[in-house]
């Protein structure tokens, strides 16, 4: 039996929104700096600013990881998938390799020392060094020091190389299972008209996942070179959904039923969770119970609202998205390096924040746009080169899909 040809169409919808949850990593790692507390994460003990916290940026963490990286990986499956029965196994299994792994391999060799070096200068800076930046630039000295020890930030792309394999694979053996698979489908088909009860069965399911698995893991387990299986669970589950998304895509307008609803409860959970979080250790239960439901009421508002608002062409969003791989990988030195540089500002913490938030931002963009996007970089990381032209960029009338 031949398998089902898929038409497909670019969703600026979903690619925004992929791009978008990209770019909160530039929020979200420049938040961990001014914290009032010490976040649970520990990506290569990260550093924080002695003299400028304040726990707003506590709750701007902690809501930006309540969704984030869940909600990349269901997108990233609803593209694999389109990938997957559009192209087929091998195209999939090579666009995987040009796009992901080889941008990883590569990646990960010139950023580790990087991001060793930024890191190592602030938390020196911090602790009170007055020669901090030769003193950092003196440890590298040796060649062991510019081998990655873990996988950083990229984690996400390391992980998303073993989704990508195991669901072509998980592919490739439902197309030998038509009935099984028509039935999966149906049934999640079903699942996502069901407004009133999909983020209950949803959540559900995570519960379940959380109760299997090692919670504690997933919050500073995924840089290891060796993946941990906790977090392989938890994030494969998304990426799946992801994927069975796909089949059902002409119900994305569902998502916006609504949508406004989610997001709002979503807030008000996520809030009960933060206040609660260090109070109620015992009540761990509840406390997973509350957290699954935030998570997929985040997904399930977010999701609707983009696609409410931001379904037509943008040459602005379309610019958002191509610059966004870019912008993830090169964020993470420089938010790790700009808090050390001013660490001496007499400023709010909340300044600080937004100082080294744009600052990261305008040097991505800058040199995503004259050192990458019409360069053989942007071919290795994007697929094609785009031209530099910026017309329609300032506009808000969105620009025709010709196509």
């Amino acid at each position: 039996m031949k398998s089902k040809a898929y038409k497909t169409e670019r969703l600026y919808s979903l690619d925004s929104l992929r791009a978008i949850l990209m770019l909160l990593g530039v929020i979200f790692h420049t938040t961990l700096t001014y914290r009032a507390s010490l976040h649970s994460i520990n990506i290569d003990a990260w550093m924080q600013d002695p003299i400028s916290t304040h726990i707003l940026n506590d709750y701007i963490t902690d809501f930006v990881h309540a969704f984030r990286m869940q909600h990349f990986y269901l997108i990233a499956g609803f593209f694999g998938a389109m990938l997957f029965y559009s192209k087929g196994p091998l195209q999939s299994i090579t666009n995987r390799f040009l796009r992901v792994g080889l941008p990883f391999a590569v990646f990960i060799v010139i950023l580790s020392p990087l991001c060793n070096f930024a890191f190592d200068y602030s938390r020196l800076v911090f602790s009170g060094g007055t020669t901090a930046f030769a003193s950092t630039l003196s440890d590298f000295s040796f060649p062991g020091d510019l081998i990655p020890g873990s996988t950083k930030h990229l984690w996400f792309l390391y992980y998303l190389i073993f989704f990508s394999a195991f669901s072509i694979s998980l592919g490739l053996v439902f197309r030998k299972l038509p009935s099984l698979s028509n039935r999966i489908s149906n049934t999640f088909s079903w699942l996502i008209q069901q407004t009133k009860y999909r983020v209950l069965i949803l959540s559900g399911i995570t519960f379940l996942i959380y109760s299997l698995i090692e919670p504690k893991a997933i919050e500073n387990s995924f840089y290891k070179w060796i993946p941990d299986i906790s977090v392989f669970i938890f994030y494969l589950s998304f990426y799946l959904v992801g994927w069975l998304l796909f089949k059902s895509k002409h119900l994305l307008k569902t998502m916006m039923q609504s949508d406004w609803l989610c997001l709002m409860l979503g807030l008000v959970l996520f809030t009960v969770h933060f206040v609660m979080k260090e109070s109620v250790n015992e009540m761990i239960t509840l406390m997973l119970i509350i957290k699954s439901l935030t998570t997929w009421l985040f997904i399930f508002g977010i999701t609707g609202l983009f696609i409410r608002y931001g379904s037509n062409q943008s040459a602005r969003m379309r610019y958002i998205s191509d610059s966004s791989y870019w912008v993830y990988l090169l964020h993470l030195p420089l938010t790790a390096f700009l808090p050390g540089f001013i660490a001496d500002w007499q400023l709010h913490a909340i300044l600080k924040l937004l100082i080294v938030v744009v600052g990261t931002m305008v040097i991505c963009l800058a040199t995503y746009h004259y050192l990458v996007r019409g360069t053989f970089i942007g071919q290795f990381l994007n697929g094609k080169k785009y031209s530099k032209k910026t017309e329609g960029l300032f506009t808000t009338k969105p620009i025709v899909n010709n196509s």
